[in-house]
């Protein structure tokens, strides 16, 4: 059995593993991960494995059980997370700018 912790504390427990699927007696969604993946901790009597900025490949229903994958992301993807927030962050205070000095204008 898994037992695996989200970085606010979350336990999902007595979870079964089936190839790199983890099932879930009790209801996951997206909304069970959201905001909880930067560091996701694995635990069963063998081992302990941490993932930094993990991200929810899959959810799905098969029957009562519910089946989810995660997977942790490459430097190469959190450095483009990381650039893409920071472009849309731009965009935005440039709107507001844009905005600004046209109400100004009027």
């Amino acid at each position: 059995m898994y037992t695996i912790t989200l970085s606010d504390g979350t336990k999902l427990e007595d979870l079964k593993l089936n190839g790199n699927n983890y099932i879930s007696q009790i209801e996951v969604t997206e909304k069970t991960f959201e905001g909880k993946l930067s560091k996701v901790t694995i635990e069963s009597d063998e081992k302990t494995e941490v993932l930094h900025d993990a991200e929810v490949i899959q959810i799905s229903q098969v029957g009562e059980e519910y089946w989810f994958i995660l997977r942790e992301m490459t430097d190469e993807e959190k450095a483009e997370k990381l650039l893409s927030a920071a472009v849309i962050d731009t965009q935005e205070a440039l709107t507001e700018v844009y905005e600004m000095l046209l109400g100004g204008m009027s």
